[in-house]
């Protein structure tokens, strides 16, 4: 592979932008097609790659996949944290990161990650690669939560009320995937952004 200016790009750079693309198209294929609308064909051709390169770089459906996961996870990460950055701050802030959180749990990225939780659940090699990922996510996403809130955790009740926040948009994202629910949504984060609001506003008293 050279580059526009005829520099020749090395192999190491080459398999890592190889094998970026392959996973980026499994994620794009996770959410246009579903986990077993996914094939190794329809990733490769989708990623614009040889069937013999992808195989190279990734033999089984399985190993594509849990390859994917681990993309996925980085993913997931590097997205909350360039919404994070764009936060307001001031009176609105609370409502901002539950609308963050809420864009986070019904975007693409998600709906793949949902994809490989149903496969996983009966596929212990999946499971496998997907559990102690999912409990890292949950941590940081936990981690970052309790953050851009300015929450005390040591209070009475906070570390609850802040798992509840994550679980509510984690559900109310599941009930996209069957219908838009952007106007419930929103009369529901309106009503859950006071309670935030309520509760940590006494503990900074």
């Amino acid at each position: 592979m050279t580059t526009a200016a005829g520099t020749r790009v090395p192999q190491e750079e080459r398999t890592r932008l190889m094998r970026a693309r392959l996973l980026e198209a499994t994620v794009d294929c996770l959410v246009e097609h579903g986990f077993a609308g996914t094939s190794t064909t329809l990733v490769s051709e989708r990623a614009g790659v040889s069937r013999g390169a992808q195989l190279h770089h990734f033999p089984t459906k399985n190993d594509l996949v849990v390859a994917a996961v681990e993309h996925l996870t980085a993913k997931r990460g590097e997205e909350l944290a360039a919404a994070a950055a764009r936060l307001p701050a001031g009176t609105r802030r609370t409502r901002a990161v539950l609308d963050m959180l809420a864009d986070h749990f019904t975007g693409p990225v998600f709906s793949a990650a949902l994809e490989l939780w149903v496969a996983a659940r009966t596929d212990e090699t999946l499971l496998a690669a997907v559990a102690p990922l999912e409990q890292r996510v949950g941590r940081e996403t936990h981690r970052l939560t309790v953050e851009l809130l300015g929450a005390d955790e040591s209070a009475r009740g906070t570390r609850e009320l802040v798992q509840a926040t994550l679980d509510l948009v984690r559900g109310l994202g599941l009930a996209n995937t069957i219908t838009d629910d952007a106007r419930r949504r929103g009369r529901i984060l309106d009503r859950w952004a006071d309670v935030l609001d309520e509760h940590l506003g006494k503990e900074l008293r």
